[in-house]
């Protein structure tokens, strides 16, 4: 099966589909809402979820109100009344957790109509479902449209580009800057959740400002508040660049036209430099 243009495994899909609805869910509330629900709860200071499982809830985004989890299994959250689990989906909502997906988006793929926004239980699961799960997190990887000479040409300065290039990591953690690292020849860093300073040093040792689009070997970095680097791309030449999207499992390293790659990335507040590698 191909996800997002990529060729991806039974093994693979079945992985995800093990990160997209554990055993266990969490569903978050206050103290208030976990008294009144009378479910059993944690602290969520207290719960260690794994990095894929903070990427599927989206948990960097939670609400400083959500203070408590209760961890559910398939068979408690049905055995919950309907006008139950339809206020706990609302408060994950206004809490911010993720993987809440809407039920038109899944309508001809689901064994039993959904209304709204549902919950991922393993039984609905099928291997096409999990595809357009992951497929929703990222534009489709374009590596196949990039001609030989372009791989070619960017090979001197870029030396893992085109290996990296329409592949998913392991697991979460591999970001854009490990991305970007390993296609100039940083040899594991695309295995790493790469942090700013070290990408900073890279910047610094590897690059000059300036470059230009459609050369191969412009590093086009977004800083936010302050000068803070957010995220980083890099061409290939011929009007194409390769990126990360973000750290979670679920966006592979994917290649894309160049414009299209800035406009995704268009954030509020994050201004565009470019530093050309050496």
């Amino acid at each position: 099966m191909h996800v997002l243009n990529i060729p991806v495994s039974p093994d693979v899909l079945a992985r995800w589909a093990e990160w997209l609805a554990p055993p266990m869910q969490p569903f978050f509330l206050s103290e208030a809402e976990a008294t009144a629900f009378d479910l059993p709860t944690l602290v969520y200071a207290e719960w260690n979820p794994s990095p894929e499982l903070r990427d599927t809830f989206a948990l960097w985004g939670l609400s400083a109100a959500a203070h408590r989890v209760s961890l559910l299994s398939e068979a408690d959250w049905n055995g919950l009344s309907l006008s139950v689990r339809r206020q706990l989906l609302r408060l994950q909502i206004a809490y911010g957790r993720g993987n809440l997906p809407r039920a038109k988006a899944f309508a001809d793929l689901l064994p039993e109509p959904q209304r709204g926004r549902f919950v991922w239980w393993s039984s609905m699961l099928t291997p096409e479902i999990v595809a357009r799960a992951v497929s929703a997190e990222s534009l489709a990887c374009q590596r196949e449209q990039v001609p030989d000479a372009v791989w070619q040409a960017a090979e001197a300065l870029l030396p893992r580009a085109r290996a990296l290039a329409g592949t998913f990591a392991g697991g979460s953690g591999p970001n854009c800057f490990g991305t970007v690292m390993a296609a100039a020849g940083i040899a594991g860093a695309e295995l790493e959740w790469m942090q700013r300073d070290p990408f900073e040093a890279f910047l610094a040792a590897r690059t000059r400002s300036g470059g230009k689009d459609d050369r191969p070997g412009t590093l086009l970095v977004w800083r936010g508040a302050g000068g803070q680097v957010e995220h980083a791309a890099v061409t290939l030449g011929g009007d194409w660049a390769l990126h990360k999207p973000s750290q979670s499992w679920m966006t592979p390293r994917v290649v894309l036209p160049t414009r299209a790659l800035i406009r995704a990335y268009r954030t509020p507040g994050h201004r565009l430099e470019r530093h050309r590698l050496n």
